[in-house]
């Protein structure tokens, strides 16, 4: 009896201790979210034209419209997708938007966004419907490197789609849960290799899928 007795108040010290930590991580990712409510975002989206945007001319692109406070991106031969018209900051700035998949088996958000003179992309929902990651870092792919995931994401649900870019890292979440959290020094941040090249220097891009797009907003955050 003396094994099972030592196990139980092993247990009975330990796990309290992990409980909390977990607790504590979660609040400390809670706290580590963006402030959406903060004052200094600026739209992008007046949630009635594309004033500020323009369509990204990829082959086969459907052309978006605006529908009830959205911008809606129709399905493609491929890539379709819209593209700021104005400069955005190149670094220490916070970016969030919200995105639903209307039909399709792709990704319904593909985020391009500056880092320093190069650029990346936060896919939602790629390869097949549910990988979630940087594209590309030190030449791989969302679906290759460390910060790939995978969430099955529900059609007709808005997500909360929202990235941070520091010198030190890039971050982001999907609704509040932290996806990427990548130290980016010594590693080679650039864009994947093709059309979605054309989606420089923030641009928004679907894959064969409808989706709609709402409340984009950035702003610009202390070094």
């Amino acid at each position: 009896m003396d094994a099972p007795i030592a196990s139980f108040r092993f247990l009975a010290v330990v796990l309290p201790s992990l409980l909390l930590a977990c607790s504590l991580g979660a609040l400390a990712d809670e706290n580590d979210f963006p402030d959406l409510k903060a004052k200094d975002w600026e739209p992008l989206f007046d949630g009635k034209s594309l004033k500020g945007w323009r369509v990204t001319e990829f082959a086969g692109h459907a052309v978006p419209v605006v529908k009830q406070g959205a911008i809606e991106i129709p399905a493609g031969l491929a890539l379709s997708g819209i593209n700021v018209t104005n400069k955005p900051p190149k670094m220490n700035f916070e970016l969030t938007l919200e995105a639903q998949k209307i039909e399709g088996n792709d990704f319904f958000c593909c985020l391009t966004f500056p880092y320093a003179e190069s650029h990346c992309s936060f896919v939602v929902g790629g390869w097949g419907g549910g990988v979630v990651g940087i594209s590309s870092i030190d030449g791989m792919d969302a679906s290759e490197n460390e910060t790939a995931d995978y969430l099955a994401f529900e059609t007709g649900r808005w997500y909360r789609v929202t990235v941070r870019v520091t010198p030190e890292k890039i971050e982001a979440w999907i609704d509040r849960a932290k996806m990427v959290d990548l130290e980016t020094e010594d590693r080679k941040i650039a864009m994947r290799f093709g059309e979605i090249e054309d989606s420089v220097p923030l641009g928004i891009a679907t894959w064969i899928t409808t989706a709609q797009v709402r409340d984009i907003r950035f702003r610009k955050i202390g070094k």
